[in-house]
């Protein structure tokens, strides 16, 4: 048997039960879980407004108004999306037959060290975008115009950085596990190219976040690619996670600070000067992580041997 690498993903999406059709069960059964895992978290707020004596319908009312963003609908929203995790493990689990740390990375889990160095690879790529964007003209549509003053620090500030600081990472990790976890296998299984395991996932992330203009699709199309792209450099998610994290705490911060967040969560218009400085991002970052990940000696394959599936007897060897 050749040696199979994580980073062919589409290899490692045909590691558990096989069938055309599983993929596809599998996206529907993942949106199924995170309909019912986002109930569940709808309820415990729930549980919340009644023992702090908020009506209950207004409040949950107020968690879906994603025009009118308050701390709790932040708080809702994430880790709404963070669900996305477990309900991926689960369809990883039932449905294909594999243990769900292989959505993770190549070992298979998260590689937390690795997470960390990555973090700070982050931090660098967001200065040379501070750096860069200081040159272009203003960036115009929703884009936060730092050359106004700062907002007044007051007690629903103080909240929004609570949520930011302990349920954004949550957050990007969830959608990480959705986009360059379970979809970069599942369109790998189906289709066996590298291309469209990077490129379809990268289509939906943009698509998923509603309605847009073109410079904003753009924007998170190539996002979107940039982490496929360092799913198959890297051999896990956390390279991904660690953008994602510091890109929406830029983000975040940059309205609490400038602007507001419900004007962040629904950027629908932009410039195409957004690009420049969100490729100087991305691209700095790809080149910083797949050098420390060589300097570093990260594993991106997996041992020459039988798939997972075999190695943990979920199914006979063929």
């Amino acid at each position: 048997m050749s040696d199979i690498e994580y980073h062919l993903i589409h290899r490692l999406g045909r590691w558990g039960r096989l069938g055309w059709a599983r993929p596809i069960l599998g996206l529907i059964a993942a949106v199924v879980f995170l309909f019912v895992l986002a109930q569940l978290v709808g309820l415990g707020f729930a549980v919340w407004f009644a023992v702090s004596g908020t009506d209950i319908g207004d409040g949950l009312n107020r968690l879906a108004d994603t025009d009118h963003v308050t701390p709790s609908s932040l708080a809702y929203l994430n880790l709404t999306l963070a669900c996305a995790i477990p309900a991926t493990m689960l369809v990883t689990w039932l449905l294909h037959g594999l243990r769900p740390g292989w959505l993770g990375s190549v070992l298979p889990r998260i590689r937390w060290r690795w997470l960390l160095i990555c973090l700070g690879l982050a931090v660098l790529a967001l200065f040379a975008t501070l750096v860069v964007g200081a040159f272009l003209p203003a960036q115009g549509g929703d884009g936060t115009d730092m050359d106004g003053s700062l907002n007044a620090w007051t007690t629903t500030v103080r909240d929004f950085v609570i949520v930011v600081v302990f349920l954004t990472p949550l957050q990007a990790a969830g959608e990480e596990y959705a986009f360059r976890g379970y979809l970069t296998q599942a369109f790998g299984g189906l289709f066996r190219r590298r291309w469209a395991a990077v490129l379809f996932p990268a289509v939906l992330f943009a698509l998923s976040h509603g309605a847009q203009d073109l410079p904003v699709f753009f924007d998170r199309f190539a996002f979107g690619v940039v982490a496929g792209i360092l799913v198959i450099a890297t051999g896990g998610l956390e390279a991904g996670i660690a953008m994602h994290v510091l890109n929406n705490f830029l983000a975040f911060g940059l309205a609490l600070a400038y602007s507001d967040m419900s004007s962040a969560l629904n950027p629908t218009g932009g410039s195409w000067w957004t690009i420049p400085v969100t490729l100087t991002q991305s691209l700095t970052y790809l080149a910083l992580a797949i050098w420390a990940s060589r300097r570093f000696g990260v594993r991106r394959t997996v041992d020459r041997g039988p798939s997972p599936a075999v190695l943990e007897g979920l199914q006979p060897r063929v």
